[in-house]
């Protein structure tokens, strides 16, 4: 067998060479618990991006109208803050962000139902931090969802 066939490449990754070789990781979310496909399943990572995108321009928009006086500079860190506590009111409260609504997901506990508000602010605090959001599991799931316990899902 060639060792590079076995180690992946940097497009395809190591589960796809794995995946090649015959592993089987199971569906997204299986260890979860989640159903493969339709309502309750892990989410896009499509989605999921533009969801955060929609988030990010209203936040921005937020800003530059009602804080920053017309400086983008000011409005960019304004919406920081704004997009922390729009987080974690929509989050805490009906599960989703505007964003993450209008695209069809919602954030779920591990096991169902709701965040508690402790983990809705570690989690909103470690998305406004970037890198969590980005280092991804198997499940697709970032760092900031893992270390809350949650899972974002299809509607």
């Amino acid at each position: 067998m060639d060792n590079r066939q076995a180690i992946g490449s940097w497009l395809s990754g190591p589960r796809a060479a794995a995946e090649d070789m015959g592993v089987e990781f199971g569906h997204r979310g299986e260890r979860l618990g989640l159903p493969e496909g339709g309502p309750g399943s892990i989410a896009p990572v499509g989605r999921r991006v533009v969801a955060l995108l929609v988030d990010w321009a209203l936040c921005m928009l937020i800003a530059y109208g009602l804080l920053a006086g017309g400086e983008p500079q000011r409005a960019g860190n304004w919406a920081v803050l704004i997009f922390f506590v729009l987080s974690v009111l929509t989050v805490g409260t009906v599960g989703c962000t505007p964003g993450k609504r209008l695209l069809g997901l919602r954030v779920a506990a591990e096991g169902g139902g709701r965040l508690s508000l402790p983990r809705v602010l570690l989690r909103s605090l470690l998305i406004v931090l970037v890198v969590p959001a980005v280092v991804w599991d198997r499940d697709t799931r970032g760092l900031h969802d893992r270390l809350t316990r949650s899972v974002q899902v299809r509607i």
